[in-house]
């Protein structure tokens, strides 16, 4: 096990992040704006953010760079500039972390996808390979490789975040099927597990997706399937659209009940994804330590 996990894991559960996104959108950013964009434009912005997490407990905070790969960013004409967007993104959350928590540098998907031929394998990991190069050199703790669905494009993302010697921990999102415990292209926890592992990851484990209830399930079935850490983001509860907006009703109290039963599955890292908010954070923080 790598030294920078072995270290948080020492004192049991480790508290992460929740959400990003819609932090940013609560401070201004636009429908169909680039978030990591902000890292150039609004960094004061995203490191409250950041800051709030640490502020509420969080052990490890991610980063702003979930979409900055130049696939993605090419939609906002900002492709030059990934290198630059992701060195940003790890030097504010290092600011807001200073030494009360370690920064997990955030790669997302691509936006594109190998099996319908929209790229090479080649050309996506050099994509992967960029921010993770970029990421490293501003003194990222470790990469987290998230919100992934197909396995192939996944062990790209890993093999890129391998070649900086940093840690990696790598994430798929289970939210298909009848039961919900395959990823978008028929991924079964206990297939990714062996596809991540293969690929090298130091820790495995699922975001987004669906809401804590059903990560219990989900973790259960990664930690009998593997002796690596598991690390588990979940949403807050079922999204629902009202009035055009998307919202989740769950509670930070709601979601926290759930914790124990994480922990008890063997969740290594505990944090949240989507409708999360610094107040989840708290009152994960105080479930584990009270």
């Amino acid at each position: 096990m790598r030294e920078t996990i072995r270290e948080l894991m020492s004192a049991g559960p480790v508290i992460t992040d929740g959400g990003w996104g819609t932090q940013l959108q609560q401070r201004g950013l636009g429908v169909g704006a680039c978030p990591d964009a902000w890292n150039l434009d609004q960094p004061e912005k995203v490191e409250e953010v950041a800051r709030a997490y640490v502020d509420a407990g969080s052990q490890v905070i991610l980063t702003n760079t979930f979409g900055a790969n130049r696939f993605i960013l090419a939609r906002h004409g900002l492709e030059d500039k990934a290198a630059e967007i992701n060195r940003a993104g790890v030097e504010i959350s290092r600011r807001a972390a200073g030494d009360r928590a370690k920064v997990f540098a955030s790669i997302g998907p691509s936006g594109v996808m190998l099996v319908m031929g929209d790229v090479s394998e080649g050309e996506l990991q050099d994509a992967f390979a960029v921010q993770a190069e970029a990421m490293a050199a501003a003194g990222a703790d470790a990469i987290v490789i998230e919100t992934m669905t197909d396995p192939a494009e996944a062990r790209l993302a890993v093999a890129a975040a391998r070649e900086t010697g940093l840690a990696v921990v790598a994430c798929m999102t289970f939210d298909s099927g009848p039961d919900n415990d395959r990823t978008m292209m028929g991924t079964t926890p206990e297939q990714a597990v062996e596809q991540m592992t293969a690929a090298g990851a130091d820790a495995i484990g699922s975001n987004c997706g669906q809401g804590i209830g059903g990560m219990v399930k989900i973790c259960r079935r990664l930690k009998a399937a593997t002796e690596l850490p598991v690390w588990i983001k979940a949403n807050a509860g079922l999204p629902e659209l009202v009035d055009g907006q998307t919202v989740f009703r769950q509670t930070a109290e709601e979601f926290a009940d759930h914790v124990p039963q994480l922990a008890e599955a063997g969740a290594a890292f505990i944090g949240g994804c989507c409708g999360t908010t610094p107040a989840f954070i708290e009152a994960v923080a105080a479930k584990l330590r009270g």
